[in-house]
């Protein structure tokens, strides 16, 4: 039975999602077995069977938060998740937000790379969103390290955990958990 689902992503990702010469949307269309029908404003249709509709579903929403199409794919594949952060929940203050953007970011984008390499993981900092593509395994580790951020720990500390964390997950996918 096929059913549709609604999506809105930001008009200046439309493009993207669209991809040059359509093959972004293709390339969704034809993984996810799926049918997106883009309008202009944002407004995303997609058409299919649920259990497909749920893995475009996340790609779409991935894309229209900022991440590149080739980073939203990982999401094809049923051992990554994505999970948004708004930052809107958590202050009100347009200073505020840029000062914990920034923080996630880090000088020269440290942070973020060094959250990145630790825990397999894409972030992608986009208007008001955090975003993270990670393993599923990982992404509570990503999680922590943000949270820890975004409620003030110096980055000294968010790299030790980072460190830490690295060397568990090494652990575990090494023990084959």
């Amino acid at each position: 039975m096929t059913e549709t689902e609604i999506l809105k992503i930001p008009h200046e990702r439309v493009k993207t999602l669209i991809g040059e010469s359509g093959k972004v949307k293709e390339w969704i269309e034809r993984r996810c077995n799926v049918t997106l029908d883009i309008d202009p404003e944002g407004d995303v249709e997609i058409s299919g069977e649920s259990t497909d509709i749920f893995f475009a579903k996340d790609i779409v929403k991935a894309i229209g938060r900022g991440f590149e199409p080739k980073d939203a794919m990982r999401l094809a594949g049923s051992d990554y998740n994505l999970h948004i952060i708004a930052l809107r929940d958590i202050t009100h203050s347009e200073n505020e937000m840029t000062r914990l953007k920034g923080r996630v970011i880090g000088s020269n984008g440290k942070i973020r790379l060094e959250i990145e390499s630790a825990t397999d993981s894409v972030l992608c900092v986009f208007g008001n969103t955090i975003g993270i593509i990670s393993k599923l395994d990982t992404m509570p580790y990503a999680r922590e390290a943000i949270a820890m951020i975004i409620d003030g720990a110096p980055h000294e500390a968010v790299m030790h955990y980072l460190a830490k964390a690295k060397r568990e997950i090494y652990d575990s996918r090494l023990r084959g958990k």
